[in-house]
């Protein structure tokens, strides 16, 4: 009766396997415990025996993937012909010699094995042969490297699954998904095979029995000639084991261990001193402490990662001359600070310039909604606040509406609130466009993030004094870097340019914030 071979359990989260190779043909006597196939998870690849001697019968081909407990063929008991498969080798050497006197071409079996681009990762969907070994017609070995074969992460050799004639289908630099068709091989007869060719190459028989070199010997494969070069070990330092003598990535990790005693033969062994201690500071404190995300750290953290991934986020720059608001605020804001209770800044003055240049390019502060683009008519302000618990962004509703005063008034009551943790949810949701300043950090550059769902951001950064010119002249003026970040599925550049020199040309004139022109 036929054993079944059914797929191991072979890990706790695995719950399949693919069948990398045969390394027996259906009908071939195979030994007990005999390697028979190599199967591979989506974490390790592994051999897999024959649990009796017979005549193995296969199910499921190479290249399929099968369940755990899923059967993969069956072992037909047969005590004369798995007891003794050797007699038939004695009727090789009669069949060689009238072979050696007339050279033929290797005699097809009759099949034809198609070879596909294998599973190599389960984040890779498409591969590029990167050099054929053999040529197209070429006779060629059941695991014999022939090609290799390029991924976006890693470059692999890919062997022949059968021995016969090799008929390129992809050439090199073909890009290939996973599945697709790589090349065929015409099965062959083996001792046919190997008859002809002993009999047209006699010294590369020779050759074969020394050591099966071919023109591979002493080439390493691209995974092995990376790890050479890492080492710096030139290759023709390091014997190869790999079939035609071709260098592998094993004979590149043991390449260290081979060469240091080749490197020292002859000399008498040197008394290396012992290295010194790794210095470690004293006194240093090395601790290590976890801590829980807040939740709003956790909030966040989520809505940034969303508008990355989300939206498509451009940044314009542009500079402001800050010395007209600058004079205009040291001559007022004595009087400023006594008539309305509160201090004159810039928060104010960009904020009036912001809500007129909305109001001429609408789209910078409009908002997506599904398939809709959703416009405002007015200007609800968001203001970012550093707070002990994090970022957050209070709003400051109908700015376009409210005087300099107001905005100032209602800057420091949400930054108060903000930093004493007692913002409403009203208080920071339904904004249109958002200001951040990193000035007060120190910042001199950056490109802010977007507070969805709004289309756009200001960035305002410090004032530093730098040369510039003015009227055909070199004069030292306060400059500020501002920032615009956009979603550029709303906002076009054109607009988003514009909307910034806006904001610098009123910045730059703040006359033209009082009169509204």
């Amino acid at each position: 009766m036929a054993i079944q071979i059914k797929v191991p359990t072979v890990g706790e989260s695995i719950t399949e396997v693919t069948i990398a190779n045969w390394l027996k043909k259906d009908g071939d006597v195979v030994k007990l415990d005999e390697v028979i196939a190599e199967l591979e998870s989506d974490k390790a690849t592994f051999e897999l025996t024959a649990p009796s001697a017979g005549v193995l019968k296969i199910i499921k081909q190479q290249g399929e993937t099968v369940p755990i407990g899923g059967l993969l063929c069956e072992v037909e008991p047969s005590g004369a012909t798995a007891a003794s498969p050797a007699p038939a080798q004695p009727a090789a050497p009669p069949a060689a010699a009238p072979a050696a006197q007339a050279p033929a071409e290797p005699k097809k079996a009759g099949g034809v094995k198609e070879m596909k681009v294998p599973t190599v990762g389960e984040s890779i969907t498409e591969v590029t042969i990167s050099t054929w070994l053999k040529k197209d017609g070429d006779l060629v070995k059941l695991d014999e490297v022939i090609a290799e074969v390029e991924s976006d992460k890693a470059t692999f050799e890919l062997p022949a699954e059968a021995t016969g004639i090799l008929r390129i289908v992809a050439k090199e630099k073909t890009t290939l998904p996973i599945g697709g068709l790589i090349c065929r091989i015409e099965i062959t007869d083996g001792a046919a095979a190997s008859n002809g060719a002993a009999a047209t190459q006699p010294a590369v028989a020779t050759a074969a029995v020394a050591g099966d070199k071919t023109y591979a010997a002493g080439h390493p494969s691209p995974t092995a000639a990376k790890i050479l070069d890492e080492k710096g070990i030139p290759a023709n330092q390091v014997s190869g084991t790999g079939v035609g003598g071709r260098i592998t990535q094993t004979d590149a990790q043991n390449a260290q261990k081979a060469q240091a005693p080749a490197a020292t033969a002859g000399k008498p062994a040197e008394t290396k001193a012992p290295l010194a201690p790794p210095v470690i500071a004293s006194g240093g404190g090395r601790n290590v402490r976890n801590e829980k995300m807040t939740s709003l750290r956790k909030t966040i953290a989520k809505r940034l990662v969303s508008v990355k991934n989300e939206t498509a986020m451009l940044t314009t720059f542009n500079e402001v001359d800050m010395k007209p608001v600058m004079d205009l605020r040291s001559k007022y804001k004595d009087q400023f600070k006594e008539k309305y209770g509160v201090g004159l800044g810039f928060m104010s003055f960009f904020t009036k310039a912001v809500c007129a240049a909305l109001k001429e390019f609408p789209a910078v502060n409009a908002s997506i909604n599904g398939d809709e683009i959703i416009y405002h008519d007015y200007c609800d302000v968001s203001i970012a606040v550093s707070t002990p618990r994090g970022l957050v962004v209070p709003v400051i509703r109908n700015a376009e509406a409210l005087s300099f005063n107001q905005i100032e008034s209602e800057v420091v009551r949400l930054a108060t609130k903000g930093r004493d943790g007692k913002l409403s949810i009203e208080e920071m949701t339904g904004g249109t466009f958002s200001i951040t300043n990193g000035g007060v950090f120190g910042s001199m550059l950056s490109t802010p993030i977007l507070n969805p769902p709004q289309s756009a951001i200001l960035g305002m950064h410090n004032i530093v004094e730098r040369p510039v010119v003015k009227n055909g002249e070199i004069v030292i003026r306060p400059i500020m870097y501002v920032a615009l970040s956009y979603d550029h599925r709303i906002v076009d550049g054109r607009e988003s340019v514009s909307f910034l020199v806006r904001v610098k040309e009123m910045m730059e004139d703040p006359g033209r914030l009082i009169l509204g022109v």
